[in-house]
């Protein structure tokens, strides 16, 4: 945990499980039905589901939802395919709901 020190870390708000770091975090400025929710580069932890067409705010995407690997909460979504080119810079990335995880943050400890 000392490599830790300092950083923030974000988890499944059931089971706690880790998900990603604040390092990872490309926006949060994004919305989602439960309300904010946050853009990630790199999510770990999870479960893929099925890839569906969803018409959203920016426009169409092909999306698949995030389950939480350990206790199957759906955390949110990650794009598969953006059909705006202004939204292509989104595939690939993942949208984990505010509602649906907590931070956390590391402390230095001395011995």
């Amino acid at each position: 945990m000392d490599e830790l020190g300092g950083r923030r870390s974000y988890s499944c708000c059931k089971c706690r499980s880790h998900l990603s770091f604040d390092d990872d975090i490309i926006s949060k400025m994004f919305l989602a039905s439960s309300g904010k929710a946050f853009l990630f580069s790199l999510v770990k932890n999870i479960v893929l589901g099925t890839k569906e067409d969803r018409q959203l705010v920016t426009g169409l995407h092909t999306v698949t939802d995030i389950h939480c690997e350990k206790c199957s909460e759906v955390l949110g979504w990650k794009y598969e395919q953006a059909f705006e080119p202004a939204q292509k810079y989104k595939e690939g990335k993942f949208v984990l709901e505010r509602s649906k995880i907590v931070e956390v943050i590391y402390k230095n400890e001395s011995p």
